[in-house]
């Protein structure tokens, strides 16, 4: 059950079509659903592929998939960032975008380190775990 999309060059909306069989697509004239026009051109859509998560991540660690990624350029870092994180498909908060940001901004690591101090605090208990076992 194929879904083909279109643009009608009516109302120059671009629109799916769904049709119940392939032979119905190819036999058929499709017509716009918004305002009825014929005269519409099928477009190549995109095509969505599966993959699992592992597969996913074994790419991200794939040193051949970073061949633009400069450590001593602050945008190529922020590139390489954004791109994980859009792969892991997680948000990871206020202050991850605010690195990124500066990192697009030109700053280096080093400069966003001395202006964001608090950056990172709280994120890790090990620091609260070593002084209680001091006391034991």
């Amino acid at each position: 059950m194929p879904i083909y999309e279109y643009i009608c060059h009516d109302c120059r909306r671009r629109v799916s079509i769904f049709w119940r069989t392939f032979s119905e697509a190819e036999s058929a004239t499709p017509q716009c659903p918004r305002c009825h026009g014929t005269r519409l051109t099928r477009l190549v859509s995109r095509v969505s592929v599966v993959r699992s998560e592992e597969s996913r991540l074994d790419d991200l660690a794939d040193p051949s998939n970073l061949p633009d990624l400069d450590e001593n350029d602050p945008r190529s870092i922020a590139r390489w960032m954004r791109k994980m994180s859009s792969e892991l498909g997680e948000d990871l908060g206020p202050e991850f975008n605010e690195v990124i940001d500066r990192l697009e901004a030109g700053q280096s690591p080093e400069e966003i380190e001395q202006a964001l101090p608090d950056l990172g605090a709280g994120a890790d208990d090990s620091a609260g775990l070593s002084d209680g076992l001091d006391d034991l």
